[in-house]
């Protein structure tokens, strides 16, 4: 299980961040970005017509990696580094969790160094990106949450033969993905390397499913009960159901939390 952190330069970076500044896009996706950035005059960009808020955060972030560009090499060479000692425990610890071999597989990984404080990730071509203001225990941290998706979904897709367009933002395949990413990360060969696990640390999964409720009961200790009592691939199938039978729910209570942060 190879990972290789580079810097995948500005052009992909520019494409990664607009991807998350589109029109309607709830301010829990487009907050971050003008947290973290202070140089990029919100009211302004808001102001702005579409095309030429692009415009005016392209230029912005551009200046920004030209002043930064060193760090980003910096910081990749350290995350190589560190994710070479952990990776034999990592890829135990996924192998037993997915009843696959993760030691002998997933090569071909790459984590794209970069300006966007979200991290996306890419199925087919094997690739998410890193915030890099991330200390090199929390891009390992951030790191695994990804690759966690990159193994769910081969077994998953191996299952049920489904396209890989079901598994982004907002289907209700991809809302499962990423609940279950903290049933995973509890394997102590896996948390004990995560500095965002437990909860109280931060957490490993969008804050908005921890006080989530399907049925009456928390979403996340059901999905935990089902994990912890049934093989993967027979979770998989009953924890869909689960989220298919409480649907209503869990986007009504996803829309409400997204909305709360504007």
């Amino acid at each position: 299980m190879k990972v290789r952190y580079i810097d995948p330069g500005v052009e992909q970076m520019m494409e990664s961040i607009m991807g998350f500044q589109s029109e309607g896009e709830a301010d829990f996706w487009t907050g971050a970005l003008y947290h973290f950035y202070p140089q990029i005059d919100r009211e302004h960009a808001l102001s702005l017509p579409f095309p030429e808020r692009k415009s005016y955060i392209e230029s912005t972030m551009r200046e920004v990696y030209a002043e930064v560009s060193p760090q980003i090499g910096r910081k990749a060479e350290l995350y190589n580094r560190h994710w070479d000692e952990c990776e034999a425990q990592i890829a135990g610890a996924l192998s037993d969790a997915f009843d696959v071999d993760c030691a002998g597989g997933y090569n071909d990984i790459v984590a794209r160094v970069g300006l966007n404080p979200i991290s996306p990730r890419f199925l087919r071509e094997r690739a998410f990106d890193v915030f890099y203001l991330n200390s090199e225990k929390g891009a390992l941290g951030m790191s695994i949450h990804e690759i966690i998706h990159f193994v769910w979904f081969d077994v998953w897709h191996s299952l049920f033969g489904d396209s890989f367009e079901e598994y982004e933002r907002p289907s209700l395949k991809w809302i499962l993905s990423e609940m279950v990413v903290e049933s995973v990360m509890s394997d102590p060969r896996l948390s004990s390397i995560n500095p965002y696990f437990p909860r109280e640390s931060g957490g490993c999964i969008y804050p908005y499913f921890f006080d989530m409720e399907a049925g009456g009961a928390p979403i996340l200790d059901t999905l935990d009960e089902m994990y912890k009592n049934e093989d993967i691939r027979s979770f998989m199938r009953d924890s869909y159901a689960y989220c298919l039978e409480h649907e209503r729910e869990i986007r009504g209570h996803i829309e409400r939390a997204e909305a709360s942060y504007a």
